[in-house]
């Protein structure tokens, strides 16, 4: 309740009250392109303007969008605010791409100036659907008066790992302006993703095997044909390595769960025996350095000091003591886990004790992490089109949408000066 009582009050904050000028916030469920292209636009107008992503695989894809555009300095994000920004948060602007993350830790974007506010004029926060109520109240609360806020996500994938739903919320309160603009993906993995965001599964034609089904009887069958498909089918067909090839799958036990499907692609693709806290060198791994944060990487060494990743270009290194507990395998993740990142080529697994799990959410996510090939090792029968159809993400209880919509009457202008 409090972090939503601040989230609250930063709205009004920013503009929500009558006598305020312009637009405070958007909400557009757009595209990556569509917010790269605003971004771009207000940086032209000389306008202090960054976009941050949930993941580094969308910073780096939004880094390239705005580079494209001349939007950008020089497309890599990763400056922090000490480079150009410090002492003064008016100067150069550096890079417009950023993580979220990293905008909160400081590690990235613009400085802030003498009343710790961020020195900008317009954030446009990517994969919004991730945010949760305590890190959208950091954001807003730090960002200066009089600047713009849009919130991008597509709302039919999963949700944040931590409390709250503020971009459903916000949607459903209709307290902002709100821009619906967002354009397919192409090809036959985008109009099958596109058809189960509206409760439909469709049979897609895919001449150049661009998506996949490969129909298994029990989970060991599944295990078998998903490292199957990682190590041979799907580089051989398409082109695709193995290490482009992202397993997704419901959870993490069970008998096709993340552990078990780890230890065989392991085992397949870079055995060895696990000299650094079970791991070695060239292992894909997820690291989760908190709670609903995770990162793929892969290792590089380890030494007294501790596990050394890289992270999408990014040297991480996991103190021995939090190896256990913030790094798995990562050939197999969960969709919670993959949001925010694509690969070219995703293999979804459902055996049969996946049922449970299902929901429309969670298989447009999954599918949607594939951005050339869709390979579905498909156990669960008719639970998978029973999900797609029927059974939408479950809400979260959450007293945002109520209080916007308060905050938003208590602001609006008697009925006699709306002339």
């Amino acid at each position: 309740p409090l972090l939503t009582r601040r989230l609250v009050a930063a709205v009004d904050w920013l503009g929500g009250r009558p006598d305020t000028a312009g637009v405070p916030i958007g909400l557009c469920g757009a595209s990556t392109g569509a917010a790269a292209a605003l971004v771009a636009a207000a940086r032209a107008l000389g306008l202090r303007a960054y976009a941050a992503a949930h993941s580094e695989d969308g910073r780096r894809r939004l880094a390239e969008l705005l580079d494209a555009r001349g939007g950008d300095v020089d497309g890599t994000g990763a400056d922090g605010p000490g480079d150009d920004q410090e002492g003064d948060p008016d100067g150069g602007m550096g890079p417009a791409a950023v993580t979220v993350d990293g905008l909160l830790a400081g590690r990235e974007g613009p400085g802030r100036d003498e009343e710790g506010a961020y020195a900008l004029d317009l954030l446009a926060v990517l994969d919004a659907p991730q945010l949760d109520t305590e890190r959208a109240a950091m954001l807003v609360e730090a960002l200066p008066d009089g600047a713009r806020l849009v919130l991008s996500g597509d709302p039919n994938l999963l949700g944040a790992a931590g409390a709250g739903q503020v971009l459903a919320d916000l949607l459903a309160a209709r307290v902002c302006p709100q821009v619906v603009s967002r354009t397919p993906d192409p090809g036959p993995v985008g109009e099958l993703v596109s058809g189960i965001g509206i409760g439909e599964l469709n049979r897609v034609e895919a001449p150049g095997r661009e998506v996949v089904i490969v129909p298994v009887r029990d989970a060991g069958e599944a295990v078998h044909r998903t490292v199957q498909l990682v190590a041979d089918s799907v580089p051989r067909a398409l082109g695709v390595p193995a290490g482009l090839t992202q397993v997704i799958t419901p959870g993490h036990g069970g008998a096709a769960g993340t552990r078990v499907l780890n230890a065989a692609l392991k085992e397949r693709l870079n055995p060895g025996p696990g000299r650094f806290g079970g791991f070695d060198p060239g292992d894909r791994v997820a690291y989760s350095p908190s709670p609903g944060h995770t990162a793929p990487g892969t290792v590089v060494s380890g030494d007294e000091e501790g596990l050394r990743l890289d992270c999408s270009g990014r040297a991480v290194t996991v103190p021995r003591g939090r190896v256990a507990r913030t790094v798995r395998h990562g050939w197999a993740i969960t969709a919670h886990q993959a949001v925010g990142t694509r690969w070219p080529a995703a293999v979804v697994v459902l055996p049969g004790d996946a049922v449970p799990a299902l929901d429309r959410a969670w298989v447009y996510t999954a599918f949607g992490r594939g951005e050339r090939h869709l390979s579905v090792v498909h156990g669960v029968d008719q639970a998978l089109p029973r999900a797609v159809a029927l059974i939408p993400a479950p809400e979260r209880t959450t007293r945002l949408r109520a209080l916007l919509r308060a905050q938003a009457a208590t602001a609006a202008p008697p009925p006699e000066a709306g002339d």
